[in-house]
């Protein structure tokens, strides 16, 4: 009886976690407790919300909802015990997200204006953003947008992890893609949410996924016959396929941070007290001299 629940479950579960990017497991030990782990075969983090349709035998200690950031590769989930003689029985469903559904976003972060410190910059208003979620427009969508000349230096708004290095043209598997934009670049920030960057490129093919990017660093370059750099800050919502997207606070000057809009010229700083936000001390020692 025992093995015959493991089959079922395992095989509710391979029909759930199919054409996903996670597949979730599980074994039982010698007293009967079930041990839940998860592989990851994207090659970046995945969120995963795991939720129990049906749970017997047993219960379920962990915070709900669960979601849980998961690494490439293999991650160890939790241990659903054994409760009384009979073995636990369940049923349960997974969900994937490329950002955290349960981002905990500071709206009054300051972000570093991405260009080179000193230089004038003229944000724009942008009208649309065609092409960022394949045919389809997000509801309520927010950018940022700025004005710049082909192959000018762009620099990191804030602290991410890097997931996704587009170029001219995408051949990937689309089941790997955090939007549709070609020329852009994407970062997971530490809040949970990810910050795109449409039309800069790596021209030096110096990036690798996974890498860290410290708020200052430079990220790339203006894409060629580009006269425009333009930031998304967005994530995803559980159990739902809208995303969320967040208006940022740029630094306009050392101690002041503001949306920007089309009537302003921003002359570009960034201080090593805004850069430092979310360094570690050695990070700090190292880079901000």
């Amino acid at each position: 009886m025992l093995r015959l629940s493991v089959f079922m479950a395992v095989l509710l579960s391979f029909l759930s976690s199919k054409a996903q990017l996670v597949d979730v497991q599980f074994d039982y030990n010698n007293v009967g407790d079930y041990i839940f782990r998860a592989t990851n075969r994207s090659k970046t983090p995945v969120y995963l919300n795991l939720y129990f349709t049906s749970i017997e035998n047993t219960s379920f200690t962990e915070s709900v909802p669960y979601v849980k950031q998961l690494e490439p590769g293999f991650n160890s989930l939790f241990t659903l015990m054994r409760e009384v003689e009979e073995p636990p029985r369940f049923i349960f469903d997974i969900k994937t997200y490329r950002s955290n559904p349960l981002a905990d976003v500071n709206l009054d972060f300051p972000y570093l204006v991405p260009f080179a410190p000193e230089r004038t910059v003229k944000p724009f208003d942008v009208k649309n953003i065609d092409g960022f979620w394949g045919n389809e427009t997000p509801k309520d969508w927010r950018a940022t947008g700025f004005i710049a000349e082909p192959g000018e230096k762009v620099y990191a708004s804030r602290q991410g992890q890097l997931v996704e290095i587009a170029g001219g043209s995408r051949e990937t598997d689309p089941l790997q893609w955090y939007n549709t934009w070609p020329n852009s670049i994407t970062l997971l920030q530490n809040d949970g949410s990810l910050i795109t960057y449409k039309n800069v490129v790596d021209v030096n093919n110096k990036l690798q996924l996974n890498q860290k990017i410290h708020a200052g660093e430079i990220l790339g370059e203006v894409a060629p016959n580009s006269s425009e750099v333009v930031l998304m800050v967005y994530h995803n919502i559980l159990n739902s396929s809208d995303l969320k997207f967040i208006i940022p606070l740029f630094v306009t000057a050392p101690d002041k941070t503001e949306i920007v809009n089309s009537s302003m010229n921003i002359q570009v700083v960034h201080p090593n007290t805004t850069r430092a936000l979310e360094m570690s001390k050695r990070e700090i020692k190292k880079m901000l001299k």
